[in-house]
């Protein structure tokens, strides 16, 4: 069907091909951010170590969680550590 009679078969599909491809995409994106959450850095990789390095510590990173985990890094964390994806806090 074209023009005045209505709505063609194409433009059906065309919507409903978008919309198949944009439920994918999410569930993909949903589903990435999940692994990527669930998968931690060990701490030889960030360099991570007890102390902090100047003023950069872990209880002032966003990374970190109390009293002794980390979003990011694998393992027991020091509030006084410090690994080298430390991100300071906004106040």
């Amino acid at each position: 069907m074209t023009g005045s009679q209505g709505i063609s078969r194409r433009q059906v599909l065309t919507v409903a091909a978008a919309a198949g491809a944009s439920v994918t995409g999410a569930a993909a994106i949903i589903g990435i951010s999940t692994a990527a959450q669930a998968a931690k850095v060990s701490q030889k990789i960030v360099k991570y170590q007890d102390t902090p390095k100047g003023e950069q510590r872990c209880e002032t990173c966003v990374q970190f969680e109390a009293p002794s985990t980390c979003k990011v890094v694998d393992g027991t964390v020091a509030a006084q550590g410090w690994c080298t994806v430390y991100a300071k806090k906004q106040a």
